[in-house]
């Protein structure tokens, strides 16, 4: 018998706040499967901060093995749903498959997970979605009850990588979740105790699955008053949409890309997915499960270092359809894709701005950079420049009103394509605030069609889409778009028509800058650069 608390999976090395949710672990092939209770806290079986006034009661739970005998290996949690959602785990301890322990009266979620100690003999998880203590119980958890859980892709010769399997329970307003990672093809899952209310439990199963052309991303959700006994289905072709992901790479940073894919909602596991850069891979998606969120890492280098890291949210696909994204291609520069970018309360000014977002608008969470430095002008004296991180920094300024200029700047090394230099200068007023208050600065997107090196056809005039995000997105009073070919030494004014502005062809070879300069309705300005902006072949 044991009482030991369950220690919670670790997390997948995801790098994205994308949901505050916690993420079941990752799942080597051939390893034992992991899994994970969400709660809030974690405590051992017996909690000593009971109080004198809480009834509790005697659980005793038989954990038995597919072979009918008292199970050596097993796993189980209660996560109660009074509270904080205190979390009890219990393991095997000897051979009598028994644990007992005394706990306040409550509903719980209970999960069990059995397995016989061999790993490719498969899994047993059991859950019971209502298991209500109100007086000494005694419960079964027997894998013999299990049904296999069989989902496959269209293509017979696809491998299986990894899969997870999760539910939740509602009750009384508060939900509880439970998921289970596998790496093997073989989980057998059953239903315990009573139904829940009707439509209180929702249960999802992912897999994922590669061939030598494309991977596939297979899952579906149920909702009903039960755990799954069982699973079988078979989604066909054209129950399957594509979302493709094209990783751009410049001459000199070939290699090996990470893309890491999840699904946006429940709590499940990320499959990690080894890609060339440059390259383009394909994954089928059954689009009824929803939407998903895409991580993808740059190469690193051979001590493992290095690598941005960029994410895209909410991706969608139809069955038929094909949805593209791509990451880490030029042309690199500021953005404010959600943001104010500068933000003044009280007498500080934060400047918070992605200097070196994608293409596409994707900011990386971790940017390769060299250098980066960001400093504030008030009435046209230098007040501090910081240094760090790029387009971040916190200045604390006088009560008064003044005229303020922010000037960021991000550098790296490499071939053009990769804007070596990009940089952003900011002018507006401002003075003591009541609270958080947004500053009127503004970006500007080029958006060009290059390959995936950012390169973009010689010989050949080149058409870059023009948007302006922040302040003066339809409050623009003048913009000017100039490209250079000798590293900004010298500038020429390219013409904007409807919002496109069209480069000159250049030879091949040729790298090429670009600039912005904005004024918005109220007077505010924006100045941008980017060095090496892209380049001719």
């Amino acid at each position: 018998m044991t009482t030991s608390p369950l220690p919670r999976s670790p997390r997948m090395p995801r790098r994205t706040a994308l949901r505050a949710l916690a993420v079941a672990a990752t799942v080597v092939a051939g390893t034992l499967p992991t899994w994970n209770a969400s709660a809030s806290e974690t405590a051992p079986a017996g909690r000593a901060a009971i109080t004198a006034e809480q009834p509790t009661y005697t659980l005793t739970i038989h954990h038995i093995g597919r072979d009918g005998r008292p199970s050596k290996f097993y796993k189980t949690t209660l996560t109660e749903f009074a509270g904080e959602g205190t979390r009890h785990g219990f393991e095997a301890e000897g051979d009598t498959g028994v644990t007992t322990v005394r706990l306040p009266k409550g509903r719980y979620l209970l999960a069990a997970m059995v397995w016989s100690g061999v790993s490719s003999e498969g899994t047993d998880w059991l859950v019971q979605p209502r298991l209500d203590l109100d007086h000494d119980t005694s419960i079964t958890v027997d894998a013999r009850n299990t049904k296999l859980v069989d989902v496959r892709p269209p293509d017979s010769t696809a491998d299986f990588r990894l899969g997870n399997m999760g539910l939740s329970a509602e009750y009384d307003g508060v939900v509880r979740e439970t998921n289970m990672a596998i790496a093997t093809p073989t989980l057998r899952v059953a239903h315990l105790g009573p139904a829940a209310e009707a439509g209180s439990v929702k249960t999802w199963y992912d897999s994922y699955w590669a061939t030598k052309q494309h991977s596939y991303a297979l899952g579906n959700v149920v909702t009903g008053d039960r755990a799954p006994t069982g699973l079988y289905r078979r989604p066909t072709a054209k129950d399957l949409g594509e979302i493709k992901i094209r990783g751009a790479a410049r001459p000199g940073t070939e290699g090996t890309s990470v893309l890491n894919v999840s699904p946006s909602t429940d709590l499940s596991t990320a499959f990690p997915l080894p890609v060339p850069a440059p390259g383009t891979t394909s994954l089928l998606v059954e689009p009824a499960r929803g939407p998903y969120d895409i991580g993808y890492t740059t190469p690193r280098d051979e001590e493992g270092q290095g690598g941005a890291t960029y994410e895209a949210q909410n991706v969608t696909t139809r069955p038929g359809h094909t949805t593209t994204r791509t990451f880490n291609n030029a042309v690199f520069g500021p953005s404010l894709p959600g943001g104010a970018g500068v933000v003044r309360d009280g007498n500080r000014l934060t400047v918070d701005v992605p200097m070196l977002t994608d293409g596409e608008g994707h900011a990386p969470s971790t940017p390769e950079y060299d250098t980066a430095r960001t400093t504030l002008y008030r009435d046209g004296k230098r007040v501090k420049t910081v240094t760090g991180e790029p387009g971040q920094a916190t200045f604390d300024v006088p009560a008064d009103r003044a005229t303020y200029r922010v000037t960021a700047t991000a550098r790296r090394t490499g071939a053009p394509g990769a804007a070596t230099t990009v940089t952003a200068s900011w002018t507006f007023a401002s003075r003591q605030t009541n609270g958080r208050v947004a500053v009127p600065v503004s970006a500007v997107r080029f958006t060009p069609t290059l390959d995936l090196t950012g390169a973009a056809p010689a010989d050949t005039a080149l058409r870059v889409p023009v948007a302006v995000q922040g302040a003066a997105k339809g409050h623009t009073r003048a913009l000017e778009v100039a490209y250079s070919v000798d590293g900004g030494t010298s500038w020429q004014r390219a013409a904007v028509v409807r919002g496109v502005a069209t480069i000159p062809a250049q030879r091949s070879g040729t790298s090429v800058s670009l600039r912005a300069r904005l004024t918005d309705t109220a007077g505010n300005t924006l100045t941008q650069t980017a060095i090496g902006a892209y380049r001719t072949r």
